[in-house]
């Protein structure tokens, strides 16, 4: 029975290396590829949603009024709801007329935080008609030639989305042991070559950096149409791919300004929207557990205690994980002797996945900034095709009257 369990989980191994997108090469980067520089730069409104950032809006903001784009371009900052003087300490930066501070209107029902705040800024940026959308966190910094390379990219290809995985910090020993992970779970789940290839349904998206065609969002149905999600960049992404071809890569350009100084504080980033992956489902829990049990915790048993084929073939899984972890480590810049823990971090992710479970079984799930958003059915009717999108007028009235 464990030689059968032993060969099993070698097959799998062998079918994530060869034959799952090469998910785990880590060879989708934005420094590969340069696109040609367009004919004419389009217009570019960038939309930051920002609440209780007041430790990072200055240098997040800075970054994006820094950027070496030729085109026309903007940044518009929706302040939601803050009550450590983030939109204030944006006010005071130096724009030169190309920042504007909005006051996010209260939150109705239906809608994740982040999301309406993105919609008012939408709203307020579409009253000009911008050619592209730079939907990004208050919490990203971005180097001076970001988005210049993401235009340059979208035009030459036609993209209708073009993302960014920005680079987490691994400072401290938490993040050293499970960011690297983070992203190489996400490839795992979304492999990057399957979601830019337009012959393939997989779509995702990294939130952090998204660079939308207007008119492409527009006739998607807008950012309404995903109002209620917790993992909204990969429900825009799929939305997105509808109209047309999208990219994901990885990047050094884009860099997250976000500490996690401890396993608690990255448990809580995991957990916010892990159970949601799992659409809320208590079966497809159990499979989950099951099979990260299968795929990653069964190989380091079978080396350590198996004997004869059993004990070989967990070997052989073993060291196949541990191969297929080196690319991203290297990336992040870390030791390859990490490669031999991913089974103690798959435990962790575990946890962390059943946790969010029981957040939400709770009613706290999705929990951020202090708001619980998971919902796990569809709030509101669903927007018909014929919808209005989010105008300013909209977000004026519900700020009068959040009732509505």
């Amino acid at each position: 029975m464990t030689a059968l369990i032993g060969a099993l989980v070698l097959a799998i191994w062998a079918y994530l290396l060869a034959a799952h997108g090469g998910f785990w090469r880590a060879q989708e980067r934005d420094d590969r590829d340069e696109s040609p520089e367009p004919d004419r730069w389009p217009s570019v409104v960038a939309i930051v949603p920002a609440r209780d950032e007041a430790d990072v809006i200055a240098r997040s903001i800075g970054s994006l009024l820094a950027q070496d784009y030729p085109g026309p371009f903007r940044v518009i900052l929706v302040d939601d709801n803050s009550s450590d003087g983030t939109g204030e300490i944006a006010r005071r930066l130096d724009g030169h007329g190309r920042l504007e501070v909005i006051t996010g209107a209260p939150l109705p029902a239906g809608w994740t935080g982040k999301i309406w705040a993105q919609s008012q800024g939408v709203a307020r940026a579409s009253a000009a008609a911008p050619d592209y959308l730079l939907l990004t966190d208050a919490d990203i910094a971005h180097a001076p030639e970001t988005l210049r390379m993401l235009v340059g990219r979208a035009e030459a290809h036609g993209l209708v989305l073009t993302s960014l995985m920005a680079k987490l910090t691994v400072e401290t020993w938490p993040e050293r042991l499970l960011i690297p992970a983070f992203v190489f779970f996400f490839a795992m789940l979304y492999p990057f070559a399957w979601v830019n290839d337009p012959r393939r349904r997989t779509a995702a998206a990294a939130g952090g950096v998204m660079l939308a065609k207007r008119t492409a969002l527009e006739a998607a149905g807008g950012l309404q149409a995903i109002r209620w999600k917790i993992i909204d960049d990969c429900s825009l992404a799929a939305l997105m791919k509808r109209q047309g071809p999208i990219w994901l890569g990885l990047t050094n350009r884009a860099r997250s300004l976000r500490p996690y100084a401890n396993l608690r504080e990255i448990g809580r980033m995991v957990s916010r929207s892990a159970y949601a992956q799992l659409n809320f489902s208590p079966w497809l829990l159990i499979g989950t557990v099951a099979g990260m049990a299968i795929v990653y915790l069964a190989a380091p048993v079978l080396a350590l205690f198996g004997a004869g084929l059993a004990g070989w073939t967990g070997i052989g899984a073993w060291a196949a994980m541990t191969l297929a972890f080196q690319p991203m480590l290297r990336f992040y810049g870390r030791s390859p002797l990490w490669g031999l823990a991913l089974p103690l971090i798959a435990a962790i992710y575990t946890a962390f996945t059943l946790k969010s479970a029981l957040d939400s079984w709770r009613g706290r799930g999705g929990q951020w900034k202090g708001r619980a958003q998971a919902l796990e059915t569809v709030p509101l009717l669903p927007v018909r095709a014929d919808a209005r999108p989010v105008t300013p007028e909209m977000v004026n009235r519900l700020r009068d009257n959040p009732s509505e």
